[in-house]
């Protein structure tokens, strides 16, 4: 897929829905939370335009 931009994106919070939340990393990841402790979980974990996924280790040994 194309055009797709890495973000968090959270709905239902605050309108008597379950939340769920989207998280697609810069690294390619996707995860997805459902119900108010593990969006809000995800909220605090995520961090956008910095990937956790990898070290920098990780990626010096691949540019190698």
């Amino acid at each position: 897929m194309t055009g797709i931009q890495p973000g968090l994106t959270v709905r239902g919070i605050g309108r008597n829905e379950l939340p769920v939340a989207d998280w697609l990393c810069t690294c390619g990841r996707h995860e997805r939370t459902r119900g108010r402790s593990a969006v809000m979980e995800l909220t605090t974990r995520a961090h956008v335009q910095q990937c956790p996924h990898t070290t920098p280790a990780a990626s010096g040994r691949a540019a190698a």
